[in-house]
């Protein structure tokens, strides 16, 4: 099965996910790749509100390749891999008071045994993404974005990495003064189980 069914809290990794946000949040958009079929049945159920097929592309394909791309609001976007807690209200204060910037990573403390992009920034103005050096944040993935934004200032790309670039040299992406109250990322079934032993 897709790593986003996994099974969590009596439930499965993403319906845990999607629940939470249903809660803050109106519409709920989804990518589905690997066995995009069986995870699509399994989120339509869950009452999402749309479903896009990347399969085969990258993680940011769907940000110039879906009708998503002519939204001009600004969006959250999560990972299904995430088990997290976050404050819708106070991110999205946090994105308005940084002047609504095409993107804003939600940075996150360094996890030990989790690879990943660390942040270096100067106000919250991101000058480099790097796995080379450590800092004190780390970049979980999750973020703000107005898609409508990113197309008229990016260049069509797959990856959010080569987005991210991009604005970094543009010098418009940001991280957020606001982290999430619990963070972690599930690369394999064990530290999936490890997390459902913890509650």
């Amino acid at each position: 099965f897709p790593k986003a069914m996994a099974p969590f809290k009596e439930s499965t990794l993403i319906a845990d996910g999607i629940k939470k946000i249903k809660d803050h949040l109106d519409y709920v958009h989804i990518t589905v790749g690997y066995k995009g079929a069986t995870l699509a049945s399994h989120v339509i159920e869950i009452g999402v509100s749309t479903v896009f097929n990347t399969e085969g592309k990258g993680n940011a394909w769907w940000l110039f390749n879906t009708p998503m791309k002519y939204l001009d609001e600004p969006i959250f976007v999560l990972t299904c891999d995430n088990v997290v807690e976050l404050n819708f209200s106070e991110l999205n204060n946090d994105y308005i008071d940084k002047g609504s910037p095409p993107c804003m990573v939600v940075p996150v403390k360094p996890v030990e045994g989790l690879g990943g992009d660390y942040i270096f920034h100067e106000n919250n103005k991101i000058k480099q993404l790097t796995r080379d050096k450590k800092s004190d944040l780390y970049c979980s993935g999750i973020q703000i974005l107005n898609p409508h934004t990113i197309n008229t200032k990016v260049s069509s790309c797959e990856k959010f990495y080569q987005v991210w670039n991009q604005l970094i040299n543009m010098k418009q992406l940001y991280c957020s003064s606001v982290m999430p109250k619990k963070w972690y990322a599930v690369d394999n079934l064990a530290q999936l189980h490890a997390i459902n032993q913890d509650g």
